[in-house]
Formats: structure tokens, sequence, C-alpha cells
């Protein structure tokens, strides 16, 4: 899906692709802009968001594995969830707009795995039980 954007200040002009990506109850919107390699999540650049080295290897493997990092912008929104589940939710979503981007990368992320929706979620809670399948504690007198 190729947009135009002229509304917004902070994100580049110009086409670009959109995809979104999701883990557990993170969700991230992502935008690919032909660019340098410059990339914002939530308007923080990359270096102030990401805390450590494994943060950043997650966020850009997807952009490091197709060799997409230094020719492609990258504006980033991403809500809900805990830390772990926006970075794997910013990589899905990455992938997905890669591929929409260029269909020849389909196959490098689907070998990787970072096209798959990770569906797994918290169980809910069931009556009469403390947590999902934690039963009350028996006592035999």
């Amino acid at each position: 899906m190729v947009k135009d954007t002229t509304a917004s200040s902070n994100t580049p002009k110009g086409s670009y692709m959109f995809a979104t990506g999701k883990r557990k109850t993170a969700v991230a919107s992502v935008r690919l802009y032909k660019g340098e390699g410059n990339i914002t999540i939530n308007g923080i650049a990359l270096k102030d968001y990401a805390h450590n080295k494994y943060e950043t290897d997650t966020l850009i493997s997807a952009l490091v594995l197709t060799d997409a990092r230094t020719k492609l912008d990258c504006s980033i929104e991403v809500s809900g969830g805990g830390r772990h589940a926006q970075l794997e939710a910013i990589r899905h979503a990455l992938s997905r707009a890669l591929v929409q981007h260029e269909l020849m990368l389909r196959p490098t992320l689907k070998k990787a795995g970072f096209l798959t929706r990770d569906s797994r979620v918290k169980e809910r809670k069931k009556p009469g039980l403390k947590r999902a399948r934690r039963s009350p504690q028996w006592a035999k007198r």
C-alpha cells in the first residue's frame, strides 16, 4: 500500500509503504520511506529508544537481513504490551512493510520467521480457579 503524506511535520514527505505488526497486546505501525537509514520510534531516535544492543538488534534485524538498513527511513508508532512485545511487534511490522516494498524479500523474511504472527497471548482466568489453570490448594483435613 503506497500512500502520499502531506500533513505531518515530523515525518518525511513523499510516498511510503505502510504495515502493521502485532505481538501479544502490542501493536506497531511502520512507514518506510526512501532515505538514508533514519529510524524514529514514537518520535524518538533509535539510539535513544533502544536501551541495549539486544533491543537494537531485534528492532533492525529485518532491515539488516535484507540489506535495507541504509536505504530506507522508518517512522514507527508502537503502543500496548511490554517492552519485548513492542520490539517483536516492530520487527513484524517492518518485515511486512519490506515485503510490500520488494516482493523478492519474502522468502528470506519467511525463513527467518519474521512474517509469522506470534498469536500466543495470556489465557483468561476461569471461574473457580486462582489463575487460568491454577486450582485452589487442596487440604485433606
